[in-house]
């Protein structure tokens, strides 16, 4: 540093340097692995909210003795079914607080396979059944 008339002190250009190269090659090294990490995000709050939906249809079941219909869907969680079968004691305000969609703002598909099973499915970031990577299915069946 170099002290300038008045008594404040300066950066020379060659330590204003150093300081850019420096933050590029931060910029450049950090970027790709945090930016990276969205796809991995969105992967994860997938299977969280299946793990959520998965509890709320079990307790559905714990009261109902049975898990919505396919017909139904994860709506029944949500609102009190009009179609029937009627739940028996559908505990009010709901077992979840909105119908959920995936981190692709699409929605949960449910089907009741048994009276005992389920299948609960996020089609990925294309919606459409099936693919690879970010487009493959993300399985919450039970």
């Amino acid at each position: 540093m170099i002290r300038t008339r008045r008594g404040r002190r300066g950066y020379t250009l060659l330590e204003i340097m150093v300081v850019v190269f420096i933050v590029g090659l931060l910029v450049t090294v950090v970027a790709p692995r945090i930016l990276g990490r969205t796809d991995d995000a969105r992967v994860t709050k997938v299977a969280a909210d299946m793990a959520s939906i998965r509890q709320a249809l079990d307790l559905y079941r714990l009261d109902n003795g049975v898990y919505p219909t396919t017909e139904q869907g994860v709506e029944a969680l949500v609102e009190r079914p009009t179609r029937p079968p009627l739940p028996k004691a559908w505990r009010s305000p709901g077992y979840l607080t909105r119908v959920p969609v995936d981190s692709w703002n699409h929605a949960y598909v449910y089907v009741l396979v048994t009276p005992e099973r389920f299948a609960l499915t996020s089609l990925g970031a294309d919606g459409v059944e099936g693919g690879e990577g970010l487009a493959a299915d993300v399985d919450g069946s039970r």
